[in-house]
């Protein structure tokens, strides 16, 4: 494939600006920085990254928060405390339940809040910076959890859902894409998914603590749970203050003494050559951009070669309700209407969850091996076919296959917690272009949210026994979902293992199709290479003119 002249022009235009900015020899250090990325070895990146490994770790903790809160008013609806503090009797056969009305609202309300706080927080994270914009929104948070732990009905429970959610669409947004900035191109995949095992931790742990508290009588049996989220916020402010800031944001910023800062701090012991070299490289990478995209705004997400990344983001995200998320991942409530003990619904639940973080912490070893979209496309694939066996049971067994429906539930997640789950946040944070990444990311989380909003609103009356009462059947609508996920990932969804962000983003550019980005060979130095030939009177075809 011939380099598109428009491609070339803009990797004169980077080569000339880097220059003028940070010396005659800012692109040859920009394209040995380039080299040294594609060279280091897993170990290597560990060793000269650790304090980058350990900053992004402390940081997506946030997101330990964020899982652990999301889970509650989903299980909620099968406990009984709750139900009776905000639901209705429906006779024995029933007993007590919360409306499909105030269902869907009560879990709709975090979710509406969450597409608020995360559009905010696109601009927020622009102007000001991960580390503030983290730091406002925790101690926000801390003042919401009392409207949720002291709420005396129905309709102030909801308020505060929906002010906890404008917290919790940030957290969602800033971890993974401050894991994917801090670190070199062979970390990126396990930082980046590393998020989803935070996520799997926090419901691990508000399983837990559901199922510890399940019998405690009266109302601090839901509000204990409630409580339990005051640990967080302080101590996690503490960390994002002490944090370096993104050195990427510092350099769109134009803030490059302060970028410097941030590459020392977060690299082991780098060498103000190593440290020039990636600051060059940062710069030279988002001139490139800035040719194909004037602006940084959400507007600019959907001109030109952005629209395919945008799309690619939101789908991708999107996918994880799609896949069945709503149905499979916290199925207490299915088995609690469908007819087994409260009890043994919340162990089961418990044992899902602990199967959830076994699966993100091998799917690390399956991204080294396979990358991102065989992966993807092959999970959403198999979790579609997992969905329509639960609906078929259902039909042919009834009540005799609720233990075979949770067995596969079982596997459903564990299948979604070793692809799809953890993939979907690396997916995000490495295919959104640098400039616009905070806004990028923004706009996948605010697409997920949206299909959450439709999603729980479908499943709230799909489940409950007193509106539809699909029960198992549910498999079949999400089977069917999953499905079309699958087709779509197929043709549409690239590699990106191992690119830098100047490689994806002249892939990008030059629309190379999606099954073709893994073999596509780029070199965003192309000139550099052809002065250098010239000068040694060596007539070469450069590599990026093959892509």
């Amino acid at each position: 494939m011939a380099i598109d002249p428009h491609i070339s022009k803009a990797q004169k235009v980077a080569n000339q600006e880097l220059e003028d900015k940070l010396g005659h020899s800012a692109v040859l250090d920009a394209k040995q920085a380039t080299e040294d990325e594609h060279s280091q070895t897993l170990w290597q990146g560990l060793r000269e990254n650790r304090k980058a490994v350990l900053w992004s770790i402390l940081l997506s903790m946030t997101i330990v928060m964020e899982g652990y809160d999301t889970i509650l008013m989903g299980n909620f609806f099968a406990y009984p405390e709750f139900q009776k503090k905000f639901g209705q009797y429906y006779g024995e056969s029933v007993g007590w339940q919360v409306n499909g009305e105030w269902q869907t609202a009560l879990n709709m309300g975090s979710t509406a809040g969450a597409v608020v706080g995360g559009l905010i927080n696109g601009y927020m994270a622009s102007r000001f910076g991960y580390r503030w914009t983290l730091i406002i929104s925790l101690g926000v948070l801390n003042a919401f959890i009392f409207v949720v732990f002291f709420a005396p009905s129905k309709e102030v429970l909801l308020v505060g859902q929906i002010l906890c959610g404008l917290t919790w669409g940030v957290f969602a947004t800033l971890a993974p894409a401050y894991a994917s900035e801090v670190c070199p191109t062979n970390l990126r995949g396990y930082l980046t998914t590393y998020v989803n095992l935070c996520w799997a931790v926090g419901q691990l742990l508000a399983a837990g603590v559901l199922r510890g508290c399940l019998h405690i009588q009266g109302e601090m049996g839901y509000r204990i749970p409630f409580a339990i989220q005051w640990l967080w916020p302080i101590p996690l402010m503490v960390v994002c203050f002490l944090a370096p800031e993104s050195p990427w944001w510092l350099v769109r910023a134009e803030r490059l003494e302060q970028a410097k800062h941030s590459i020392a701090r977060l690299g082991n012991g780098k060498t103000d050559e190593q440290i020039n070299s990636q600051l060059a490289m940062m710069v030279h990478t988002i001139r490139i951009e800035t040719e194909a995209t004037k602006g940084a705004t959400y507007l600019d997400c959907f001109k030109g070669p952005n629209l395919r990344r945008t799309e690619i983001v939101c789908v991708a995200f999107m996918g994880q309700i799609l896949s069945g998320s709503s149905f499979a991942y916290t199925p207490t409530y299915f088995f609690t209407t469908a007819g087994m003990d409260t009890a043994q619904a919340f162990n089961l639940s418990l044992g899902a969850k602990a199967i959830a973080f076994i699966g993100t912490i091998l799917s690390w070893w399956l991204i080294s091996y396979w990358g991102r979209r065989p992966l993807y496309v092959g999970g959403i694939g198999l979790l579609s076919l997992i969905l329509i066996l639960v609906g078929i049971l259902d039909v042919s067994a009834g009540k005799k296959g609720l233990w075979p429906s949770g067995g596969l539930c079982v596997l459903w997640l564990f299948v979604y917690s070793l692809t799809i789950g953890p993939l979907a946040y690396s997916i995000i944070a490495e295919t959104s272009s640098v400039r616009l990444r905070p806004l990028s990311v923004v706009l996948s989380r605010t697409s997920y949210q949206l299909v959450n909003i439709i999603s729980q609103f479908l499943q709230a009356y799909m489940m409950n026994p007193v509106e539809w009462n699909f029960l198992g059947k549910t498999g079949f609508f999400w089977g069917g979902t999953a499905f079309c996920v699958f087709i779509w990932s197929y043709f549409r969804l690239p590699e990106v293992k191992g690119r830098t962000y100047e490689e994806l983003d002249i892939l990008f550019m030059n629309r190379v199709p999606a099954r073709k980005f893994a073999t596509t060979q780029v070199d965003p130095y192309a000139a550099v290479n052809d002065a250098i030939d010239l000068d040694d009177g060596i007539k070469t075809k450069p590599t990026g003119s093959s892509t």
